[in-house]
C-alpha cells in the first residue's frame, strides 16, 4: 500500500468514525429524550454548531439521517442499524476493559476509542473473554 493510499485509508476511517459516533448519541438522545437536536449534539460532544452541522449535512448526504435546521434529528433505518453497531461496539468493549480491572471512567475514555479499530474477529473474541462463564 502507498503512503498515499494509507492517508486517503486513514482519512475514511476517521470520517466513517465520526459518523458513527454521531449517530450513536444520536439514538443515545433519543433513547433519554424522546429527540435529537443539533445543539444537544454539539453540547455532548464539546464541539461548535457549526461542526455539528457540517457533521450532520455529511450524514444526510450517505442517507444516515434526516433533518431540518432548528428542528429534531431523525435516524433512517440505515443510521439507526449503525448507531446499533456502533453501541454494541462500545458495550463489548467497555465490558472487555472493566472485566480487566480498568477503573470505569478510564474504561470508557479508552473505549470510546478503541472500539472504531476493531476487526469482527477480534470483537468476537473480546465478547467470549467478557462473556460470563
Amino acid at each position: 500500500m502507498t503512503s498515499h493510499e494509507r492517508y486517503k485509508k486513514a482519512r475514511e476511517d476517521n470520517a466513517s468514525e465520526a459518523a458513527a459516533d454521531y449517530l450513536e448519541l444520536i439514538q443515545d438522545l433519543f433513547d433519554e429524550f424522546g429527540e435529537a437536536r443539533a445543539t444537544d449534539l454539539a453540547s455532548r460532544m464539546g464541539v461548535s454548531h457549526v461542526t455539528v452541522s457540517k457533521g450532520l449535512q455529511r450524514l444526510v448526504r450517505d442517507g444516515y439521517v434526516t433533518y431540518r435546521p432548528y428542528r429534531s434529528i431523525f435516524l433512517t433505518d440505515e443510521g439507526r442499524e449503525v448507531a446499533r453497531q456502533a453501541r454494541e461496539r462500545h458495550v463489548v468493549v467497555l465490558q472487555f476493559l472493566l472485566s480487566l480491572g480498568i477503573p470505569q471512567d478510564v474504561a470508557e475514555k479508552d473505549a470510546e476509542g478503541m472500539e472504531h479499530h476493531l476487526s469482527p474477529e477480534t470483537l468476537e473474541a473480546l465478547k467470549r473473554f467478557s462473556s460470563p462463564r
